[in-house]
């Protein structure tokens, strides 16, 4: 089987460009000898399926995409800081060193468990449309989508105030503390490393079409080189803004006024007030209960309970007897991704504009439903929504976990790599385009509308055991998340796999599904992406079954996890070795 390139995870558009390539009917037989290079004995801790050891640590862990936020992290926790504030240093540092995935521009969703109280808190720190942007405004520009790139895909960013919620909930530290490195890396410069390098090589192009993104993003008129030493003043300045005022500078202040002067010269619809409105929300996680383990998300706008909606299907077949990823295994995985993204397509939305049934979705009743949907001999080519009964009822992913045992779970985006790719003005990061994923159909639940906010793909997850906290994790990666959450929880509790290998094992993506913007499902069934180590007598199986089989590199998303030993009172971290990133601990 091919050896595929450890690249970040693409744009779908890229994805569905490269399919063709990667049909299952060009591929090399599968040759046996090829696994004998992998003997137990030359990978880490004996196991042939895993990339590195397990780190194992008794005061805290971070975990993240780049090894510079994830040391980040840790240097607040030795200085007294806790989870929160160590999540906050480590997403300021990764705005900076991975700035195509996430940063101030974009929004955070978090899941926290405070152990004082003994409770886990949502976050919401997603945007709002402006209010002066609707649909007629594209009608007018005739376009039936909104685009990509430019202003027209801009909702306000939400991370800042995230930060600022989260420290004043449960931090100790101040901000000025928690952006002192950020800002020195940001002003003397990082190594640019490989697997973000490429993916910034990849930018180039939409980059220069805007003079200030190219002036921030791409030095001397080109991306930088791995292992170049870049640094970004302009983002140095927005943080010290920050650092000295809170989020008021954001919302309030002067870097508002810059991206606000900026969207009115350059065809954008913010506002003054668009900004000083903004406000994040504490919202409560929801859970589904998975063979003894409470699997927990947060509601919509975002897409987390998809991933419940799949578990509870799954939980009525016996996963572990089936085999890893094999045909029986995969084919149940993917016809139970196929009900719940049908239910994503049409219920998923802002709650503050319309009532959605989210309690009804993620029900054992519903699931039950669900499950007798799937005819376990053939792929299902035409998936609608079920009816949860209304009359009745590029991203990143870290995790920190502190000596007190408090838990963060956060997940940050720009949506796109470099979201809408425009930088607005001297601020030194780029906007999002998350409102790329309104609706402009005026019947769909998740339609633009003035001061709304989208579907939101990033979704933070945690695990709790008997009341106990269990696994602070998550996987990014757009629609890959919540499958990509299922997999780690079947890998972790079906097939007893640790916390490393979980993340290691091979994954699955099916593509094709319906989206909340309104656009339509595949009809044929959609494709399932399958990493090389599956094998060619599941890919088969598959076959047989309907599967169109693509190889898709690099779109199998980011893991980061941390899981508490309660028994031995250590820490097991994991972190993706897709990425650049790395699990430190102490």
């Amino acid at each position: 089987m091919p050896r595929f390139p450890r690249t970040r995870l693409g744009l779908p558009l890229l994805i569905l460009a490269t399919w063709s390539i990667w049909m299952t009917e060009d591929l090399t037989p599968f040759d046996p000898a090829e696994t004998a290079l992998a003997a137990d004995y030359d990978r880490p801790a004996g196991n042939r399926h895993q990339s590195r050891s397990v780190v194992i640590a008794s005061n805290g862990i971070v975990a993240t995409s780049h090894p510079l936020a994830a040391q980040t992290g840790l240097d607040i926790l030795k200085r007294g800081g806790n989870a929160a504030d160590a999540a906050i240093a480590a997403s300021a540092m990764i705005g900076l060193v991975e700035p195509m995935s996430c940063g101030i521009g974009g929004d955070v969703f978090v899941i926290y468990w405070d152990n004082k109280s003994g409770k886990l808190y949502g976050l919401n720190g997603s945007g709002r449309s402006p209010y002066a942007i609707n649909r007629d405004v594209f009608k007018e520009k005739g376009l039936d989508e909104i685009p990509i790139d430019g202003p027209l895909a801009w909702s306000v960013p939400g991370c800042v105030d995230g930060w600022e919620m989260l420290r004043e909930r449960f931090g100790t530290l101040s901000m000025k503390k928690l952006l002192a490195d950020p800002i020195r890396y940001a002003e003397e410069g990082f190594p640019v490393s490989e697997i973000i390098g490429r993916s910034w090589a990849g930018s180039q192009a939409a980059l220069s079409r805007w003079p200030d993104s190219a002036r921030t993003y791409l030095p001397g008129g080109k991306p930088p080189a791995i292992g170049q030493v870049f640094s970004n003043p302009d983002l140095a300045w927005s943080y010290r803004q920050i650092a000295d005022d809170g989020a008021r500078a954001f919302y309030q202040g002067k870097i508002a006024e810059r991206i606000v002067e900026f969207s009115q010269a350059n065809g954008g619809y913010f506002s003054l007030k668009d900004f000083s409105d903004h406000q994040g929300n504490w919202i409560e996680p929801v859970s589904t209960n998975y063979r003894g383990y409470d699997v927990w998300e947060l509601p919509p706008n975002g897409q987390g309970i998809a991933a419940l909606e799949m578990l509870n299907v799954l939980e009525h077949h016996d996963i572990a007897s089936l085999g890893h990823n094999s045909a029986e295994h995969i084919h149940l995985f993917v016809e139970a991704k196929k009900l719940a993204f049908a239910d994503r397509a049409r219920f998923y939305a802002d709650p503050d504009f319309s009532r959605l049934p989210t309690t009804e979705l993620i029900s054992k009743a519903y699931g039950n439903k669900q499950n007798a949907r799937i005819n376990l001999q053939k792929a299902a080519t035409d998936v609608a929504a079920g009816d949860p009964k209304l009359e009745h009822g590029d991203t990143i992913y870290l995790t920190v976990v502190d000596k007190d045992r408090n838990c963060c779970s956060f997940i940050q985006s720009n949506y796109h790599g470099f979201g809408s790719k425009v930088v607005p003005g001297h601020v030194g990061f780029c906007l999002q385009n998350r409102g790329q994923l309104f609706a402009l159909d005026e019947k769909h639940l998740n339609r633009l509308e003035p001061h709304k906010r989208p579907f939101h793909t990033i979704i933070p997850a945690f695990i709790t055991r008997d009341g106990k906290p269990w696994l602070c994790f998550g996987l990014m990666g757009g629609d890959m998340q919540p499958q990509g959450h299922v997999q780690i929880v079947m890998n972790l509790v079906d097939f007893g796999m640790n916390v490393q290998q979980a993340g290691d094992a091979a994954r699955v993506r099916h593509i094709g599904s319906a989206t909340p913007t309104g656009r339509p499902a595949d009809s044929g069934g959609g494709w399932v992406a399958l990493e090389s180590a599956v094998s060619s007598g599941a890919i088969r199986g598959l076959q047989q079954r309907g599967h169109h089989i693509v190889r898709a590199p690099g779109s199998f998303g980011g893991y980061q996890a941390i899981r508490l030993d309660h028994k031995n009172g250590v820490l097991h971290g994991a972190t993706e070795p897709r990425k650049d990133g790395a699990a430190v601990g102490y």
